[in-house]
């Protein structure tokens, strides 16, 4: 029997995964404490882990920080999750003075779970909530420029508050050894290698086990006309514009109409709903995937991860460049296409494509086939149980990393000896064309030279 300490932020996408690796934990007999806040604590009690509230460790917002984070700001929920930690400082150390936990499941970005099981060298495994990202995977995630301005701009503020986690000696190196998936760190990931973008990037302490849901919903795809089911999720959902655009799209078209929109919509916004339509605060999505044959979603992990396991192809309608990361995944297995034009024309023409072209459908039955291969709960349960784990050596990232401090080294000694050749035939003044030239070209031909040498180190893994 293992002692496992839960650890996982505020926010139900992050939770859900985790929840039923929990029950499958408790039933093997193992001591489970989750480590949460009383918004969940119905969830987690039904799975029979010991619920341990955290509410009181939350820190109150301003105004502008609350915007912020609805806003989706890596700096301000960074700089949050480093409050919550020192906050908690005090409670972990009696935590894990009295519990004793042989191992730590902990969500990627909760800052207090990873911390705490370094600081207290304790086997850590991390629950990752949608794709892992490393340097080579994270090229799928497109930030805008104000994102990484905002990002650069809010780093001094994140050192300083991270300066105050280590005097109170947890071991922290910076921002992106907390964020960033490595190959050293024993890690769950919720979908299948098939899916996971760059997965032969990824070492041995990664486990893809397929999607992380509580349910035995078997598909049932037979009805008489086709059912479309649209949801924005629990976060980024206030969209009353949208929902009404929606509802006009079917209004009298020969399909069945589901629509969640979440508690924070007025529903008796929408006037008289046509007949095909219904409109809900939530549903139990599981069950209307498995009947549902095209679903408008806002391409959060959970969501596209329940969708294909139900098979059910998808419009694209992404809100963030995390969920754009997960589009795109879609789009290239061929499962779903992209809301370019979001007016009731465009929604109503883009599921019109999902239902009538049949490669949509087969695409989405075929990732349903994939994770419905995968070790699913049992192994996740079973990896945390044997952590830590150890790994055959290989780490492409690592090698990758090598060759490219060699590609840049060697950049510049051959734009040094360019340059040395032309100041003979070309006058000095003229100099500055070719080197702003040369770093001009720097980036495109580093990034050329790198996805070469990822390919020979990628081959070489696979002989």
């Amino acid at each position: 029997m293992k002692r496992v300490a839960v650890f996982c932020i505020p926010a139900h996408g992050h939770t859900n995964p985790m929840l039923a690796v929990v029950r499958e934990l408790v039933a093997r007999g193992d001591e489970v404490r989750f480590y949460s806040f009383g918004e969940f604590r119905e969830k987690i009690e039904r799975t029979g882990a010991a619920f341990v509230n955290c509410d009181q460790y939350l820190p109150e917002l301003s105004a502008k920080e609350e915007e912020s984070l609805k806003k989706v700001s890596s700096t301000e929920m960074a700089i949050q999750d480093i409050r919550i930690t020192a906050a908690m400082d005090a409670f972990l150390h009696g935590e894990f003075t009295a519990f004793k936990p042989d191992v730590v499941f902990t969500d990627s970005v909760c800052f207090w779970g990873k911390l705490n099981a370094w600081k207290y060298d304790v086997p850590m495994v991390v629950s990752t909530s949608t794709f892992a990202f490393n340097q080579v995977s994270s090229s799928y995630m497109k930030n805008s420029p104000g994102e990484i301005a905002g990002l650069i701009l809010g780093l001094p503020r994140v050192s300083r508050e991270l300066n105050k986690l280590k005097a109170m000696g947890y071991k922290v190196k910076g921002l992106f050894s907390l964020i960033q998936s490595d190959n050293q760190t024993d890690s769950i990931v919720y979908t299948s290698k098939r899916f996971q973008p760059c997965a032969e990037s990824f070492s041995d302490h990664y486990t893809f086990v397929g999607p992380s849901l509580l349910t035995d919903q078997k598909l049932n795809k037979d009805h008489e006309r086709p059912l479309v089911y649209i949801s924005l999720g629990t976060v980024i959902n206030d969209r009353p514009d949208f929902y009404g655009k929606c509802i006009e799209a079917f209004r009298g078209e020969n399909v069945d109409v589901i629509l969640s929109c979440g508690k924070s919509v007025d529903k008796a916004s929408f006037g008289a709903l046509p007949e095909n339509v219904r409109v809900y605060d939530s549903v139990d999505q599981l069950d209307v995937l498995s009947r549902a044959d095209a679903f408008i979603t806002h391409c959060g992990m959970n969501s596209v991860s329940e969708s294909l396991y139900m098979a059910t192809p998808m419009v694209l309608y992404a809100q963030t460049n995390e969920q754009q990361a997960v589009a795109r995944r879609v789009r290239e297995m061929g499962a779903g296409i992209d809301l370019k034009d979001d007016s009731a024309l465009g929604i109503r023409d883009a599921v019109r494509k999902i239902l009538d072209v049949p490669s949509y459908k087969s695409a989405a039955r075929e990732c349903c086939d994939d994770f419905r291969k995968c070790p699913g709960v049992k192994g996740a349960a079973d990896f945390i149980e044997s952590a830590p784990h150890a790994s055959d050596g290989v780490d492409i990232i690592r090698d990758l990393n090598r060759v490219n401090v060699g590609l840049q080294v060697g950049y510049s000694l051959l734009t040094i000896l360019l340059a040395s050749v032309l100041f003979r035939f070309i006058s000095a003044k003229y100099l500055w064309i070719y080197v702003a030239l040369a770093v001009v070209l720097s980036t495109p031909v580093n990034k050329m030279l790198q996805r070469a040498a990822y390919r020979r180190l990628v081959k070489a893994k696979l002989k």
